[in-house]
């Protein structure tokens, strides 16, 4: 078997793969995040908001959005198989589970990774029957974005749906984001702890930067 098929089959091979797709994964998520904020923008002299001239730039610029879609696609087919052969791969070291297991080291964000992203992912395919098709959203209206957002959060239940499922998002990016420098041979005890704090100011920025947009909706910050 050549080296570099050798290297994925093994446990830090699919840890690489699980990190370097996580990247791509967290940059998409931050400058999602960024462009979503621009909601708070006012409209323009013409009438036009920021967020409705974004997303049209982004229609209009095809290489650059399909080429977008299809690395993100790929990245999270990669994260996703990987995490799956990690998990089965676990799973047959350790066949029977422990009588009583009390956790010493590891976080609540860890133990959480497995059944968090299963969630996650059902959340990212209804934010794109909602937002993006427009399937499940009451009153989609084409390039209308700004609109879109805050007639789909005028729904409680649909703000409250997306709050949690960005706090679930944000523990699996805490967990994550520090890991993979571990699973890149970057950890060291003298600065891993600096590592985990960046971590977690990074989730609990994206956490206030999406979590923000429902609630100032529901209060009708933004109308």
């Amino acid at each position: 078997m050549p080296r570099g098929l050798r290297f994925l089959e093994a446990p830090v091979g699919k840890k690489a793969v699980m990190a370097l797709s996580g990247i791509v994964l967290v940059g998409f998520v931050f400058g999602h995040m960024l462009g979503n904020l621009q909601i708070y923008i006012p409209a323009g002299p013409d009438g036009r908001f920021a967020l409705d001239i974004y997303a049209e730039a982004l229609q209009h610029n095809v290489p650059l959005l399909w080429g977008a879609r299809t690395i993100i696609l790929l990245s999270v087919l990669a994260h996703i198989f990987s995490a799956i052969q990690l998990a089965q791969l676990k799973n047959s070291a350790r066949p029977v589970a422990y009588v009583r297991h009390t956790p010493i080291v590891s976080t609540y964000a860890s133990r959480t990774m497995y059944w968090s992203g299963p969630i996650v992912l059902a959340f990212i395919v209804y934010h794109l029957l909602h937002f993006t098709t427009g399937t499940v959203h009451p009153n989609f209206q084409f390039q209308r974005v700004q609109e879109n957002v805050i007639r789909g959060f005028s729904v409680w239940y649909v703000s409250l749906f997306y709050i949690v499922s960005i706090v679930l998002l944000c523990l699996h990016l805490y967990h994550g984001v520090w890991s993979m420098f571990q699973s890149l041979g970057l950890a060291h005890p003298s600065y891993t702890p600096k590592l985990k704090l960046g971590a977690k100011v990074f989730a609990a920025i994206i956490a206030a930067g999406n979590i923000s947009i429902p609630l100032a909706v529901l209060t009708g910050l933004v109308k």
